[in-house]
């Protein structure tokens, strides 16, 4: 399949050689100020290493690190033997609300799709037995799916369900179902609530394969504990998401409150 044509870059301001500004950091930053302009499309190309070390006047060491710098920041994204493309924009994940992917891509107006990876019947290690305070020789269901979304790969998700809860857990889930609705509807298990910790990371050889990204991209990794309106455990799950199509969204609020030994006229 050809490579697409990649758009001109805008008439270029002289880089700045005595700034001290990184000759590759200037590059980066006129690059983003095109993106963001509306400059490129999402899904369209960059020019090559090739091309921008020429426009530049730099080393192609220097429009390589350039480039780099905007793949590490999920601007672009590089697919093997094919380019850099402009990334799409990101999906905003909020910590807020307790969303199956399904329904996160739903309210977006995304169709959602699951690749099952694995669903088997497994013997937990001591992290997952913990955090489902299960006894020993309890045995869960692990869960392991590709979530995506618009045919692109977003996410890795594994799951950890006690069997017990679920008995006919592999009979019962749709390859492209809802795992909550599924519980829901199948079993009667509610999700009320959740903990969740977010890191950053990056990809594995074998998670960069099944997202389609470079090794070593960057990426989100999140750990979830999610529970029954009575406190009990009733899912762990440990997910890898693409940090080029995703953002985490707070909204935050600030007390109302007085310090103590402040004044409350400061």
């Amino acid at each position: 399949m050809p490579r697409m044509e990649a758009h001109s870059i805008a008439p270029l301001a002289a880089l700045e050689r005595g700034s001290g500004v990184a000759l590759y950091r200037q590059i980066q930053h006129s690059l983003m100020e095109q993106i963001r302009s509306g400059g490129f499309d999402p899904g369209e190309p960059l020019p090559s290493v090739d091309e921008l070390a020429t426009r530049y006047g730099v080393s192609l060491m220097t429009a390589r690190q350039a480039v780099r710098t905007l793949c590490d920041l999920g601007v672009v994204y590089s697919q093997q033997g094919k380019g850099t493309f402009i990334s799409q924009r990101k999906v905003e994940k909020t910590l807020r609300r307790v969303l199956s992917f399904t329904e996160e891509m739903k309210l977006r107006g995304s169709t959602s799709r699951s690749r099952v990876l694995s669903l088997r019947l497994a013997v937990p290690n001591r992290e997952v037995r913990s955090n489902l305070e299960l006894s020993a020789g309890e045995k869960t269901y692990q869960l392991q799916r590709v979530r995506m979304a618009d045919r692109i790969p977003m996410g890795l998700e594994r799951s950890w369900l006690p069997a017990a809860s679920c008995p006919d857990l592999p009979e019962d889930l749709e390859p492209d179902a809802s795992l909550y609705r599924t519980l829901a509807e199948r079993y009667g298990i509610q999700i009320a609530s959740a903990s969740e910790v977010v890191e950053v990371g990056r990809a594995s050889a074998e998670e960069a394969r099944l997202l389609r990204i470079a090794p070593c991209s960057p990426v989100f990794l999140f750990t979830r504990t999610s529970f029954l309106e009575s406190g009990k455990p009733a899912e762990y799950v440990k997910s890898t998401y693409r940090g080029d199509r995703y953002r985490i969204a707070y909204r935050l609020n600030r007390l109302n409150a007085v310090l103590p030994g402040a004044s409350a006229n400061l």
